[in-house]
């Protein structure tokens, strides 16, 4: 990562006033920060992300069975979907998060490639016609559009149940063992995070809902796992309490904030632009944060959990924690 940063430094404070502007309602620009001349250390992002992602779809490749593999159309379908040119924004954040607490990037790699592996098998089940009904994803047919909605169901099936595979090949730590690993992931894409997520989703549609209930939804369906992925990146590093108790508020933060921006997308940005079909939500009714606060209020607070989510990182040096910085900036800057 040292060599992807540039060598200039700003103050915190100065960092914070750049990275939201509340008061006008500016979302940050990397154009900004380099036009300050001010200059925090902070990530080449298409260099870091470019490079983030060739390591971890190497390390998913070697865990996944191989296409030609018994039962073919099974394994098949797992790698159409895994391998479908997604961001790997899950994994890269467990990555980050592991340098924050100077961890090694090889004892984080295990717990990265379960999580991209749990969130595309949400994909995948998410896009059948029984779910969200989605023919496209990443820019491609989906799964069940490509080898049937039976096939569609085994490969997330299977990619949900591989990924506990991969954990339990992960690395202890001192304080965190095998079984810490796997209940945060367990837990995370459970009957209560995740899962419990996509139910209250499925179930507000097409009812007038509460913005405490849209948070619940939004809270398990996406900013779960998120935030397990930031834990578990910590977790590898062997982080002590209060780090890993930053980390976790940066997570659940920042997820949150994710998801009322892919909320805002939906709504504002074409098929094309987001590699899935547009307006859909509206179409389907869905709870979303535009439809239950509107479209003004929906992006003052997705700056505002973003700012929390930078602050909660004020435990670790600038250095150590500027690519979770910088990945923050990311996520809020894709509504811009």
């Amino acid at each position: 990562m040292r060599g992807c940063i540039s060598s200039a430094f700003c103050s915190a404070a100065q960092l914070r006033c750049l990275i939201l502007d509340t008061s006008r309602g500016i979302g940050l620009r990397v154009s900004r920060i380099k036009q300050a001349s001010i200059g925090f250390p902070y990530v080449n992002l298409k260099t870091y992300l470019t490079a983030r992602q060739k390591l971890i779809d190497r390390a998913l490749d070697r865990h996944l069975p191989k296409a030609n593999r018994k039962p073919t159309t099974l394994h098949r379908a797992m790698r159409y979907s895994l391998f479908a040119g997604g961001k790997r924004l899950r994994p890269i954040l467990c990555l980050a998060a592991a340098e924050a607490c100077r961890g090694s990037i090889d004892n984080a790699l295990p717990l990265a490639c379960a999580l991209e592996c749990i969130h595309t098998y949400s994909l995948v089940h998410d896009d059948l016609p029984s779910m969200d009904n989605d023919d496209f994803r990443r820019g491609r047919p989906t799964c069940h559009k490509v080898f049937g909605e039976g096939i569609a169901v085994l490969a997330g099936d299977a990619l949900l149940t591989i990924a506990f595979e991969i954990v339990s090949k992960a690395k202890p730590t001192p304080r965190y063992n095998i079984s810490t690993l796997l209940r945060e992931i367990a837990v995370a894409a459970g009957s209560q995070k995740l899962i419990a997520g996509q139910a209250a989703d499925l179930e507000a549609e097409g009812k007038n809902v509460k913005r405490e209930q849209l948070q619940f939804i939004h809270e398990n369906k996406t900013a779960a796992i998120l935030k397990s992925s930031v834990r578990l990146g910590a977790m590898s590093a062997n982080a002590d309490a209060r780090k890993l108790s930053a980390i976790t508020q940066f997570g659940q933060r920042l997820g949150l904030a994710f998801q009322i921006i892919d909320d805002i997308l939906d709504v504002t940005q074409t098929s094309e632009i987001l590699g899935k079909s547009a307006g859909k939500d509206v179409a389907a009714k869905k709870a979303t944060y535009p439809a239950v606060i509107g479209l003004k209020k929906s992006r003052a607070e997705a700056r505002r959990l973003t700012r929390q989510a930078h602050n909660a990182l004020s435990v670790f040096s600038s250095r150590d924690a500027e690519a979770l910085h910088a990945l923050g900036n990311y996520l809020l800057e894709r509504e811009y």
